[in-house]
Order: C-alpha cells, then structure tokens, then sequence
C-alpha cells in the first residue's frame, strides 16, 4: 500500500462522518421546508382556487429555485465559469430536470393524499435507490444497508401512522416522485464526483427554476401575468418562500452536492429519511400535528437504522462511488 492509499483511507473516515453530519442537518432544514410551503399554501388558497393547484404550485417552485439562483450567484461568483461549460450544463440539466418533476409532482399530490400516506411512499426512494444502486453499481451496497434501507422506510413511512392506500392518481404520482428522488440520489453521487459541485448546483438550479416557471405560466394560459401579480401580492407568501429557497434549495441542496460524494448513496439516503421526523416534530411544535406512540415508534426505527449503519461502516469504503452511465 502507498502513501497516497495510506492517507486517503485515514482520511476518509473524518469525511464520511462529517458529511453524515451535514446531510443530518440537510434533512433538519427540509423538515422545516414542510411547514414553510404549508404556510404559503394555506396563504394562497384564492389563488389555488381560481388559477389551479398545479399552476400555483409551480410557481412557488419557481420562485424558490430563482432565489436560490440569485443567492449562488451572489456568493459564489466562481460558479459562473461553469455556464459556459457543455458538461457542466449537462450534469446540472439532469439533476435539475429530475428536481422539477421530484418537486412538483411531490406537492400536486400532496393536494389529494394526507401527509401520512405521501411520507410513507416518498420514503421509498430508500428502497428504489438500494435497488438502482444495485443495478448501475459495480459496487452493491453492502448487507448492513439492506437493513438500514429496511428499517428507514418503516420508520419514515409509519411515524404519522399506518398509511392509508387507495392507490389514486395521487398515491401513484407520489411513487413516480420517489423514484425521481432516487434517481437524483444517485446521479449527484456521480456528477459531484466528476465535475465541480457549486457548478452543477447553479446550472440545476436555472433548470429548475426555468422550468418551473415555464410550467406556471403555460398552464396558467391567458391568465398568467395576473397568477404571478395575485401570489406575489398576497400577505404570508414572501417569507416562507424566501425561507424555502433560502434554507431548503440553497443551503440543502449545495450541501448535499457538496457532501453526499463522501458516502455510499444508500446511506445518503437513509440519512434522508430523517425529513419527515423534523417535520413532524416542528408539527408538534406548532399543533399541526397530533400526538401519538407512532411517533416515537416510527422516529425511534429510523434512528436504530441509521445507527447499524453508522457502526457498521468501515473506515474505508470504495463503494462511495458507484458508476452510472449518463
């Protein structure tokens, strides 16, 4: 073994904690986010009701990702060079393209299944990105994760309790966002890996945002000028969205660009199943949530899951950087 192997498997274990740490404090944040977007839904109910859900919806993810755009522009001037780069433009198309429909068809549904039901099948990306890690990787995941993916998705999906399935349009397009969020796990794995993060971060985030706004304004019609005038002039609606592009897109999300790269992408993900428990509890916080032994049932699985994981981990793991073909 050479110096250079020596260093990089000492070194790797302080990177993988720290990452573990900051994506922990990632899925704080996007708990956070849950209460943020319910605040500015609950603000523009007129608005949903003359212009639709979806057109609504999509301009308030827009308007997030713009914000974040705005804010990545203004602190990392560095990641402009990578505007004028293809790859780079590529990599964020992908990973900004699997955002917007992650994103938007995740609160469309939200509007036609309770929030136990929708916690429950968003939190089978674990499972779905275990299964097309094991499928794209030349490394597939190692046992302990197998049960770490098992015990995250009961823990996420059960802690406001047993879901309820009728299998409607909803609970179907929520499966469909799952799998996207697997797939966006999976892919900034990869382009983190090779091109540079704050690049990727920025070009995802026009993606999104553009495409978001693209989506608003075409599904609104003739109607447009006045959906965004109405949104953006009703009381209630600037802060929390400003809050979600600054906490949930431009922190979380360059965070996780950043960071994920240093672990296996299955136990990123795990660690992402962490949202719906700080959702929960900023809910209890609140009153909108109700107590009950799900809670710390659901809260207390996840947390065993995470930590199998965790003790499990050797100090060096080649398996941080699965091969998927873009």
């Amino acid at each position: 073994m050479n110096d250079a192997t020596v260093e990089a498997t000492t070194s790797f274990e302080p990177q993988r904690r720290k990452a573990a740490l900051v994506l922990l404090a990632v899925t704080l944040v996007w708990g956070a986010t849950f209460i943020w977007m319910k605040q500015a839904l609950n603000a523009l109910e007129v608005e949903i009701e003359t212009f639709g859900t979806f057109s609504v919806v999509a301009l308030l993810v827009a308007l997030r990702f713009l914000i974040a755009m705005v804010l990545v522009l203004a602190f990392f001037p560095k990641a402009r060079a990578g505007l004028r780069s293809s790859s780079i433009w590529k990599g964020g198309s992908i990973l900004g393209g699997l955002m917007l429909v992650g994103f938007v068809s995740q609160m469309v549904a939200l509007n036609d299944i309770n929030p136990s039901t929708s916690a429950f099948l968003t939190s089978l990306y674990v499972v779905m990105t275990a299964l097309l890690t094991m499928r794209m990787s030349e490394h597939p995941p190692r046992r302990a994760l197998y049960w770490g993916v098992l015990m995250a998705t009961i823990g996420a999906g059960f802690i406001e309790g047993p879901p309820h399935l009728s299998w409607g349009w909803g609970e179907i397009i929520t499966v469909m966002c799952a799998l996207f969020f697997a797939l966006h796990i999976i892919f900034t794995q990869k382009l983190t890996l090779e091109f540079d993060p704050l690049m990727l971060t920025l070009t995802s985030f026009i993606v999104v945002g553009g495409g978001s706004l693209l989506l608003a304004l075409a599904s609104s019609g003739a109607d447009a000028t006045t959906m965004v005038s109405d949104v953006l002039a009703r009381e209630g609606v600037l802060v929390p969205v400003f809050l979600l592009g600054l906490g949930g897109s431009f922190f979380c999300l360059m965070a996780l660009n950043m960071f994920q790269r240093h672990m296996h992408p299955v136990q990123a993900a795990i660690i992402y199943a962490f949202e719906p428990v700080w959702a929960t509890i900023f809910g209890l916080g609140l009153g909108l949530v109700s107590w009950t032994w799900w809670i710390p049932f659901g809260g207390g699985v996840l947390l065993f899951g995470n930590i199998l994981v965790e003790i499990t981990s050797p100090d060096s793991d080649d398996q941080s950087e699965p091969q998927a073909s873009v």
